[in-house]
């Protein structure tokens, strides 16, 4: 079953901020509240963007650390469903 996710979230700002749960309606809630990661305080209200599943921690985590690499062009790409 797949309970591990990497999310994308939209900022109030234009940022984009790339995180890790296992429960992707509970952290973007986190994130709104201003209890998320310290990026995301005072960058709310947030919008959630993108997310991906995963079998296992290791291989969201993996991900996560990708999506991290790509530039903003590329994350928007991802983000619209552009593969190319």
């Amino acid at each position: 079953m797949s309970d591990h996710y990497v999310y994308v979230l939209e900022c109030a700002d234009g940022t984009l901020y790339t995180g890790y749960t296992t429960d992707v309606e509970r952290r973007v809630a986190e994130h709104d509240a201003g209890e998320g990661a310290k990026y995301t305080r005072g960058r709310t209200p947030v919008e959630l963007r993108y997310r991906e599943s995963f079998d296992s921690k290791s291989a969201a985590m993996a991900r996560e650390y990708e999506i991290k690499q790509l530039s903003r062009r590329q994350k928007e790409a991802l983000i619209e469903g552009d593969s190319g």
